[in-house]
Formats: structure tokens, sequence, C-alpha cells
């Protein structure tokens, strides 16, 4: 049985080892189609980080919150091991949200 996630907490860079951004959203396939195409104003838009490298279900928007905001509070050496620890060459894992629906 495929589980069912709410929220989505996703990291976006702009390339390997550079600018990142951490962000929670309830549609990821959508959220990462506007980071794509620019339409997100603020750090992604200024550092152009497209590339989603990391991203992780949860049953609730509160758990997915309480984590994204965990996860912004930690050193950067903890975030790039998270993204290496999944996504070792930092591909973009874009393709990979349709097996979402």
């Amino acid at each position: 049985m495929r589980e069912v996630w709410t929220a989505w907490v996703y990291i976006v860079a702009n390339r390997r080892n550079g600018a990142i951004y951490i962000g929670m959203t309830t549609d990821l396939p959508q959220r990462i189609f506007q980071h794509r195409a620019g339409r997100i104003a603020g750090f992604t838009q200024k550092y152009g980080c497209k590339i989603l490298v990391w991203f992780q279900g949860f049953e609730t928007i509160i758990d997915a919150r309480a984590f994204e905001h965990r996860m912004k509070k930690w050193n950067r050496a903890w975030k790039l091991a998270r993204i290496e620890a999944l996504n070792p060459q930092w591909r973009d894992l874009y393709s990979e949200l349709a097996s979402l629906a």
C-alpha cells in the first residue's frame, strides 16, 4: 500500500553546493514548477534556486511545518549531508514528482 502524504518539505538549489532554499508545501509538483518558472519572488528567484535536490513527505501540515522550521535552524553542513544522503549527484528530482500523483 502506497503512503499518502499531506505536506512536503523540500530543498531547491541553484547548483551543487550553491545557494539552497528550504520550503514547505501541500502541492509539491506545483510549487517546484513555480520555482522553476521564477514565479516565487524572493530568495529563490534572486539566486536562481530551481533544482529540486531533496524532499520528504509528512502526514500532516503541522508535522511538515515543524520539520521545516527545525531544518532551517540546522547548520549548512547538516543540510548538505541530508541532500547528499538522498541525492549524492545533486540530480534534479523534478521528474520524479510524476510518481507522486
